[in-house]
């Protein structure tokens, strides 16, 4: 059998200032809808299924992901993901410039947890809360092969 990882998707409290944040470090939306009906309630297997999604790639055209608000039922709130927490908690970037997508990120109020590491003379990597609290990982190749 033969599998691809098609998208990673998110549900985001606010759809709007999502995608700013993702564009603005460098993924380009593909598609927007809004989504509802019995085909939305079997797929996702939730009853009143109805969101407002966005489709975003990143620049090498591999990853996918994608962002979802919903409209109905209404989001529930919890408590933001822990890194050492069981469960899908983090979403990871390689970026040329860890400094510039460090910026940016900081234009949308989004800050390391803690610093910035270097991973054995590899990396240089940190994780930020990103909107609605998404975990995003950063991290930039030092030794370019």
């Amino acid at each position: 059998m033969a599998i691809k990882l098609e998208n990673v998707g998110i549900a985001v409290r606010d759809l709007e200032a999502a995608l700013s944040f993702f564009t603005d470090l460098g993924l380009t939306v593909l598609s927007r809808d809004t989504v509802s009906g019995e085909w939305t309630e079997t797929a996702v297997g939730l009853d009143g299924n109805h969101a407002r999604i966005a489709m975003l790639q990143t620049p090498d055209g591999h990853g996918r992901l994608e962002l979802f608000e919903y409209l109905h039922p209404e989001a529930i709130e919890t408590e933001p993901t822990r890194p050492h927490e069981i469960g899908m908690h983090r979403v990871a970037f390689s970026v040329d410039d860890l400094d510039e997508a460090l910026a940016t990120a900081a234009r949308h109020g989004c800050h390391p947890l803690r610093g910035v590491a270097t991973y054995q003379d590899l990396y240089r990597l940190t994780y930020l809360r990103g909107p609605s609290g998404i975990i995003v990982m950063l991290a930039e190749e030092l030794k370019k092969s």
